[in-house]
């Protein structure tokens, strides 16, 4: 039957995306899927966020060494792959400033996280006001952390294309499909999608990015947890400003344990420049407009407070840095004033036009803390990847093998040639070097 598939894939991100990519090269003769509610992949966060390829400065190799690795690996695999492809990437580094000595202790701890994580000597430094003035002479601050090994790059594009080898492959993408009911019938998942229409899997990944909680909780995973909502938005400068600075500029969050970010100064593969994002509470994933987030005000609201999230929206600290995050949104100048700190030159009046916003989706647990790393959890022929922040579009390509990889070494879902030629890399050498 036509609708029976070996394993299907719900998400259309650019996780979902990859892990289709190297499942189709892997099975050739399996039948696999790829669900996706949007009309193409990369429609939300995917295809909403700043296009960096992040160097793994920022993540603790004791906390975060799977993140870390993808992030190192993802930043060639990405880098050779555009080069095959004749798509944009862009090796234009990026600097952390740090405005008083709180924040250059945190760029020292950067740089020792980052040599750790396989960083070298040339791929990243720490210098100061002085030395950073010869290069970015329109930066103010007290030091810097130059990472030269950061790119950028448009991960639309990436994911879009990355789908169309998974097609030539034989996967199946399903657009405009909304599931509305997933349960277990003897040996398969049978999925409901758009009402009525049923089709069934033997497993199943859970890919859904933003409603990857809501999919586990309805197949009875992770009912500890739940999700909060944050849009980021971005403003576009006008075209003076595009030569401002060569590379990125990011500034030391005050606040790290929780998503708040400090807006940026971001040069994209096109060159032209935005400020973002900030981090405005909604209460969808989809909420980019007031319509989506009244609907599902009510039900967000009373899911949080029956979860360990109650005591986070109680929490006066998050409470005053979500009334900030607000105001940034409400007022563009208190969002651009948080940029002038560090590039003086730039003018709230002569920035006027919106960029894309994005929605970043993050785990609280039961305690009420924000859950810092990815959640992997595997139930009765299911598998489900939540709370796959940033880098998450860096490491896409290798974290999606080390996930086969994994379901395959446990059983879960076998593949036919795990020594396969995936595009420009043999999938076990892919793997060799993300467990070095």
């Amino acid at each position: 039957m036509k609708d029976n598939f070996d394993l299907i894939i719900i998400g259309g991100g650019i996780l979902g995306t990859s892990l289709s990519y190297f499942l189709s090269f892997l099975n050739k003769s399996k039948k696999i899927a790829v669900i996706e509610q949007e009309h193409n992949v990369a429609q939300h966060t995917s295809g909403r966020n700043t296009g960096k390829v992040h160097a793994p400065y920022l993540y603790n190799p004791e906390k975060k060494k799977l993140f870390a690795n993808a992030a190192f690996h993802g930043y060639e695999m990405w880098k050779e792959y555009s080069k095959l492809q004749n798509l944009p990437f862009k090796k234009d580094g990026v600097i952390e400033v740090a405005l008083d000595e709180k924040g250059i202790k945190v760029l020292e701890k950067y740089l020792k996280w980052g040599k750790q994580n396989g960083l070298e000597q040339k791929d990243i430094e720490l210098i100061d006001k002085t030395e950073l003035k010869k290069i970015e002479p329109e930066i103010k601050c007290e030091a810097a952390l130059y990472v030269h090994r950061d790119g950028s790059t448009d991960y639309s594009t990436l994911t879009n294309s990355i789908m169309k080898d998974s097609k030539k492959n034989g996967i199946n993408f399903l657009f405009n499909k909304k599931i509305t009911q997933i349960k277990k019938i003897k040996d398969k998942w049978e999925i409901t999608i758009n009402g009525d229409h049923k089709i069934f899997t033997y497993f199943l990944i859970n890919a859904a990015g933003g409603q990857a909680i809501d999919i586990a909780h309805s197949m009875g995973v992770a009912k500890n947890l739940t999700d909060v909502h944050f849009r980021g938005e971005y403003w576009k400068t006008p075209k003076k400003y595009h030569t401002l600075t060569k590379t990125s500029v990011y500034s030391v969050p005050e606040f790290p344990d929780y998503p708040f970010l400090d807006p940026h100064w971001i040069v994209r593969v096109d060159g032209s420049c935005e400020i973002g994002p900030n981090a405005v509470p909604v209460f969808s994933p989809y909420g980019y407009d007031t319509t989506e987030n009244i609907k599902e005000f009510l039900p967000k609201i009373l899911e949080m407070l029956g979860s360990g999230a109650r005591k986070t929206i109680f929490d006066k600290q998050f409470q005053e840095l979500a009334f900030s995050e607000i105001q940034s949104s409400m007022s563009k100048s208190v969002m651009i004033e948080r940029v002038k700190k560090f590039i003086p030159k730039i003018n709230s009046k002569e920035i006027t036009s919106k960029g894309t916003a994005g929605i970043r989706s993050s785990v609280i647990n039961e305690n009420g803390k924000f859950v810092p790393d990815v959640i992997l959890l595997e139930k009765n022929s299911s598998f489900h990847i939540l709370n796959y922040n940033s880098p998450g579009a860096t490491g896409a390509l290798p974290f999606s093998a080390h996930v086969i990889n994994q379901l395959h070494k446990k059983g879960l879902f076998e593949n036919e040639d795990m020594e396969a030629q995936c595009g420009p890399w043999k999938f076990n050498e892919i793997i060799e070097k993300l467990e070095k």
